[in-house]
């Protein structure tokens, strides 16, 4: 069995009239416990491709494309994200338009949720995200026709260093080094000097550590990078002192920013999403859409009320930030500082701030337990887990049963075995 997508149909036709075409595209979620998406922007980019392929492709001028799923709720909505997201990168659709179509055939989406371990208090829509694809788009975060999609999967992966990109020459969110290379409860753990030659090559310049201290910053600062310590607990919420000194290093910063927590998922999605919200003006939906389409599993439990919370205050601060720039081109960037309030990370009595809010949590809290940040960097671990090639034998298998399904929906569709066939066969072919 299988559900049409209803609204596909509509947005494809504006390009060209399509009778009918078929393809099996494998559907996997990143997930790390009971969430489910959206897919990542490598499975974005090579459904965009394919689909693109196929309008392109001479034998399907006269095909439809269908675009179907199964009855799993899960598939369905990653299955309306994937033709809702090239409906806005290549149809130019409103985020609005496109979710109002996919509605049209009475199918309800269920909302993405998040990593956490517990009970989802936090719904993340289709609108949300089509609405982060839109902005990322508008804002230069998106661009497929720079894309490196071998380089984004590589390096995601635990043992190549388990890092994403989140804002294109700014963000990069990445899991904790430690202090030497090792394999630890399966996951692999890199020392610092394993991310120096990526980082120097794509002009990092600054590390933001957020939790406790498994490697020694001097080994960073040797290497000509910036280091600064921003600790608060594992699953928790920053603190404002925090917020506000994260954001006046980032605005200060000369090249590329990078970001981690233990993880690299959490509190290192927070912090960059207060960034994202405050300069971008961004809805709190929509960054954490964003960042997750980017780096699956950010921005877990609690953290999202926070963001939800601080949207209105970080809009202000923002707002006020670019109008001191538009009202002095002359003032320098360092003056103007995160917020309503002047706070600067070389002010005593600001630092004195900082120590005291690092003193409320000890360094023993992250390392007699196991913590989310633990927990999530094993099941990634577990997750990117390599298959077992598969044999000839089964490809071929799977190369049967995919020919004889398209076969059946052809012949659904046209009304005739012999032209769906010859297309299948063609399929084969190319």
């Amino acid at each position: 069995m299988c559900i049409i997508i209803p609204c596909f149909m509509h947005l494809v036709k504006k390009k060209r009239h399509l009778q009918g075409s078929c393809t099996i595209f494998p559907l996997s979620s990143n997930s790390f416990y009971a969430d489910f998406g959206p897919l990542n922007l490598a499975m974005v980019y090579r459904y965009c491709c394919k689909l693109n392929k196929k309008l392109k492709s001479f034998s399907l001028i006269r095909k439809k494309i269908i675009h179907y799923t199964g009855f799993d709720q899960k598939k369905q909505a990653n299955a309306a994200f994937l033709i809702g997201s090239y409906a806005i990168i290549y149809l130019r659709e409103s985020p609005e338009d496109v979710y109002r179509l996919i509605l049209s055939g009475s199918v309800s989406y269920l909302p993405f949720r998040d990593a956490s371990f517990g009970t989802c208090s936090f719904h993340l829509t289709l609108l949300d995200c089509f609405h982060a694809i839109n902005k990322a788009l508008q804002y230069g975060f998106l661009d497929f026709s720079t894309f490196d999609v071998n380089e984004y999967e590589h390096y995601e992966r635990a043992e190549n260093g388990d890092f994403n990109w989140i804002i294109p020459n700014k963000f990069i969110a990445f899991s904790g080094p430690h202090s030497r290379s090792k394999i630890e409860n399966g996951y692999p753990h890199h020392a610092p000097e394993a991310y120096f030659p990526y980082f120097k090559q794509h002009k990092v310049t600054t590390i933001i550590r957020l939790n406790k201290k498994l490697y020694d910053a001097k080994r960073f600062t040797d290497a000509g990078f910036e280091h600064f310590d921003l600790f608060f607990a594992d699953g928790s919420t920053p603190s404002d002192t925090i917020v506000k000194t994260f954001l006046n290093i980032c605005e200060n910063a000369e090249g590329v920013i990078a970001v981690h927590c233990k993880a690299g998922l959490g509190r290192t999605g927070t912090l960059i999403a207060c960034y994202i919200m405050k300069h971008y003006r961004m809805t709190a939906a929509e960054t954490i859409a964003w960042i997750r389409i980017n780096r699956p599993g950010s921005v877990i439990g609690p953290q999202q009320h926070f963001l939800m919370d601080k949207q209105a205050e970080l809009w202000t601060e923002g707002d006020i930030f670019r109008a001191k720039l538009k009202g002095n081109h002359k003032i320098a960037v360092t003056r103007i500082l995160s917020g309503v309030d002047d706070i600067s990370i070389n002010n005593t009595r600001n630092r004195r701030t900082i120590q005291k809010d690092i003193e409320l949590y000890s360094d023993d809290d992250e390392t007699n337990c196991l913590t989310q940040g633990d927990k999530l960097r094993a099941l990634k671990s577990r997750r990117q887990a390599r298959p077992p090639a598969a044999s000839p034998l089964g490809w071929l298998l799977a190369m049967l049963v995919s020919t004889l399904c398209s076969i059946v929906i052809w012949w659904i569709v046209c009304g005739s075995l012999l032209p769906s066939l010859l297309f299948c066969l063609d399929g084969l072919r190319t």
